[in-house]
């Protein structure tokens, strides 16, 4: 049986509450011990001469694989934009050791069928379906939920497609409820959301139509209070104005039990680059304000937003090269992710490494109730380990997509290697 030790590891586990340096010894798929180190300067006793492997992590960072709660994978039906294989491989290189699938698939995932595919299909690193609320996405009949939990499904969601008959939410949370599993909002009001980047000065400017946050906004009110009636659980997805980041913070400190997400680029960009009119930079939310940019940031700090989320959303080249008001809403960000948090949370001073890593290895779980437990003994080997000092640009990714907003953009924070249940995988070319 394979061997791997890790020697001189930082580690930093949000799971069990650790950050010290560690000697890490893998056997097979398994954690077989992990021993802190006592002192500086004290010789190994060569606990991995017997090791088919040693990675010397001396000045890097060791970390429970990552978990993305928000992640568009295409397959079934989008074979072109991501296929399940693809998507999971660029998880890896991103750090992730689970992923969780929205239903907007072709067909989604509202029959057990699909949710039997997605378990069965090849994979690079384990995946968590999400099931649909409503039956084809269309918003008017609820989907068998209990039989999609029962096949595998973690949570469930419209997600791309907002339910707007408020009845229908209700019924959703209340079903939902039987089940202890959240269900995911996808926040928009088809009627205000018309668009194609943030309503403001930069719309007005460029000439584009815009959305306006009132559309966010309004539906997390609608269904913060549907949740409250309900007594359901609700995860607000991919928040991105101070309005919304408002109504969530009311809500907890109302004792609800409402958690949301915010992506990388929404902490990071603004809509200003979409005076490029680069495609890369029109996604769904839109880009928001550098006010709205800055109160992501603020609710990451005080815990206000619970997880970093990529919503990964992959397309075909020919289909962002089309003009920036044709051209489909979305970006890919498995790749990107630790890294936008490291470079424009981490080094800023916002938030400490192990703070952002809350947001993406325990807090996703917890929501999701997942089977993870981060570094320890006896459990599966999934461990990425990061310099997260050096320098790079995104120029390619494993994704079958390259829709990214920080496509040659320079980040700080790179995966070396990612061991998925003992297997090493090695990024440093």
């Amino acid at each position: 049986m394979n061997k791997l030790f890790i020697k001189n590891a930082r580690v930093i586990d949000p799971f069990t509450d650790t950050d010290g340096t560690f000697d890490i010894l893998i056997k097979g798929e398994k954690v077989i011990e992990l021993k802190r180190k006592e002192r500086k300067g004290k010789r190994e006793k060569g606990r991995g001469r017997e090791s088919e492997r040693v990675i010397d992590a001396r000045g890097l960072l060791v970390i429970p694989g990552l978990v993305d709660m928000h992640a568009h994978l295409r397959e079934p039906g989008r074979e072109d934009e991501e296929t399940i294989i693809s998507g999971t491989t660029a998880a890896l290189k991103g750090g992730y050791q689970a992923v969780v699938c929205m239903a907007n698939t072709e067909p989604p995932i509202d029959n057990i069928g699909i949710v039997r595919y997605i378990n069965e299909a090849e994979k690079a690193c384990d995946v968590y379906p999400v099931g649909a609320v409503t039956k084809g996405l269309k918003g008017k009949e609820i989907a068998e939920i209990g039989d999609l939990v029962n096949a595998g499904c973690v949570a469930v969601s419209d997600d791309g497609m907002p339910i707007i008959d408020a009845f229908i939410m209700r019924r959703a949370l209340e079903y939902s409820k039987q089940f202890d599993i959240p269900l995911i909002s996808h926040p928009e009001d088809l009627n205000l959301s018309v668009g194609v980047m943030n309503e403001g000065v930069v719309s007005t400017e460029l000439g584009l139509s815009g959305t306006p946050s009132s559309a966010e906004e309004a539906m997390i009110a609608r269904d913060i209070l549907l949740a409250r009636f309900t007594k359901s659980r609700l995860h607000i997805a991919h928040i991105s104005t101070k309005g919304s980041l408002e109504l969530v913070r009311r809500a907890k400190e109302g004792g609800l039990d409402v958690t949301c997400e915010v992506t990388p680029h929404h902490f990071s960009l603004t809509d200003d680059f979409v005076r490029t009119f680069d495609t890369n930079f029109k996604m769904n939310p839109p880009l928001r304000s550098e006010e709205d940019r800055e109160a992501m940031i603020k609710g990451l700090k005080d815990e206000t937003i619970d997880v970093i989320a990529t919503d990964h959303a992959p397309h075909a080249d020919f289909e962002k090269e089309l003009e920036f008001d044709q051209a489909p809403f979305g970006v890919i960000g498995l790749e990107t992710a630790l890294a936008c948090g490291i470079t424009y949370l981490v080094k800023p001073g916002f938030m400490t490494i192990k703070q952002l890593l809350q947001k993406l290895t325990i807090n996703p779980s917890s929501i999701l109730s997942l089977p993870i437990k981060g570094l320890v003994l006896g459990e599966y080997a999934n461990i990425t380990i990061v310099d997260i000092n050096l320098e790079w640009v995104p120029q390619r990714f494993l994704s079958k997509s390259s829709n990214s907003p920080f496509l040659g953009k320079k980040l700080c924070g790179k995966v070396l290697y990612t061991i998925n249940k003992g297997r090493v995988f090695d990024w440093k070319d």
